[in-house]
């Protein structure tokens, strides 16, 4: 039986035993509705309350600030429709990158055809938006500036609080898709300076579908959903108690561990790029120095990066070929066509992202499959 070796931690991770634990017994016998009235509400209550105040701690932000969602995507949309629906003759204009995750780039093109306007920053070839940049699409109209802090597919880490200083001199709001970084890097909503901030449970080893969005306090937003007071009258929608407690938990588990898990993700990466290019193999590494640890862009010169990622697949090792999102789009990347990977390349290009779970000796391993494959 072949041994399964996971390196696509950036699409998803697996659930944490504690955060699965302390799940239970709120899909169970303490199954009550937070927003009830009655004894049976008053614990979810709690627990949904404490979880708030667990998260926001992790992130330097007051309990107040974090409103749950369903995930990094409505957190994604809820940033910048909310603030773009506030501004209703429709004139004003949004900052993003050309490398954004499609939950932001597929909302921006829904604003265009609203009738909102929407720039998009090119990047350089480490995938960096550049501040200089920023201050040259800044018009008296724009309302928000939406960056990720780090990319799903190079993990390039952005310099939020410089684009986030250039913003607030120009009057405009910064929001940040840290879905790829919450639990990943250190993060403190204050020193960062950002005004919203969306993550997602499952990319730390919380439960799929809930997330959540950090709203500094003074800024107001339309909501996206309609009907309860839930979320402050925000968010409406009965509260998923059970994936609020798990979020939470595996959230802290990360923060308590952020340091060792740096070293070791640093450890399996340099491993990683030493075994293949002892095997003399022809790829550059997309992205900067300043990366997601454990996150690997490679693009090898004259491979196709689907054909390796269905070979991998066949040995029982899971990798991405471009973003996780366009798993059945052969199409090139745009995050790979945005930073300029040259057309031998860029088609060679696979996304490895490791976690805690993977070994040393899966590490080899993997370096191994992939010498074989392409000597092939």
């Amino acid at each position: 039986m072949r041994t399964l070796i996971y390196a696509d931690h950036a699409a998803t991770t697996a659930l944490s035993p504690a955060a699965c634990a302390a799940m239970q017994p709120w899909l169970q016998d303490k199954y009550g509705n937070p927003s009830a009235l009655y004894n049976l509400a008053r614990e979810p209550h709690k627990a949904v309350a404490t979880a708030r105040e667990t998260i926001a701690a992790c992130i330097g932000a007051r309990p107040e600030e974090i409103y749950f969602t369903s995930g990094g995507t409505e957190a994604d949309n809820w940033a910048l429709m909310g603030t773009a629906f506030r501004k209703l003759d429709r004139n004003g204009r949004i900052i993003t990158s050309s490398i954004e995750h499609h939950a932001i780039l597929h909302t921006c093109d829904f604003l265009k055809r609203m009738g909102y306007d929407v720039d998009l920053l090119p990047v350089n070839r480490q995938g960096l938006i550049m501040g200089e940049t920023l201050k040259g699409y800044l018009r008296n109209e724009t309302l928000l500036v939406s960056i990720m802090l780090a990319n799903n597919e190079i993990g390039t880490i952005e310099p939020i609080k410089e684009l986030a200083e250039i913003a607030h001199r120009h009057g405009c709001l910064f929001h940040t898709d840290a879905v790829q970084a919450v639990g990943h890097i250190l993060i403190d909503v204050n020193n960062l300076g950002v005004d919203m901030l969306s993550a997602s449970a499952h990319k730390f080893n919380g439960p799929k579908g809930i997330g959540f969005l950090y709203i500094r306090d003074g800024v107001t937003t339309e909501s996206l959903l309609h009907g309860g007071v839930q979320e402050n009258g925000q968010r409406a929608g009965t509260e998923n108690v059970a994936g609020i407690v798990g979020m939470a938990v595996a959230l802290q588990e990360h923060i308590e561990r952020i340091e060792q898990e740096t070293t070791y993700l640093q450890k399996l990466t340099d491993l990683l790029l030493q075994a293949l290019r002892n095997a003399g193999l022809d790829f550059v590494v997309n992205g900067g120095d300043n990366r997601i640890p454990g996150s690997l862009s490679l693009s090898f010169r004259g491979v196709d990066g689907e054909t390796l990622l269905h070979r991998l697949d066949l040995l029982g090792t899971a990798v991405a070929t471009g973003s996780a999102c366009d798993a059945k789009n052969p199409i090139l990347s745009h995050v790979i066509r945005a930073i300029g990977v040259s057309d031998a390349y860029a088609h060679g290009t696979i996304r490895i992202t490791l976690g805690m779970d993977n070994t040393i000796d899966q590490t080899s391993v993997l370096a191994e499959q992939i010498s074989h494959i392409l000597d092939k």
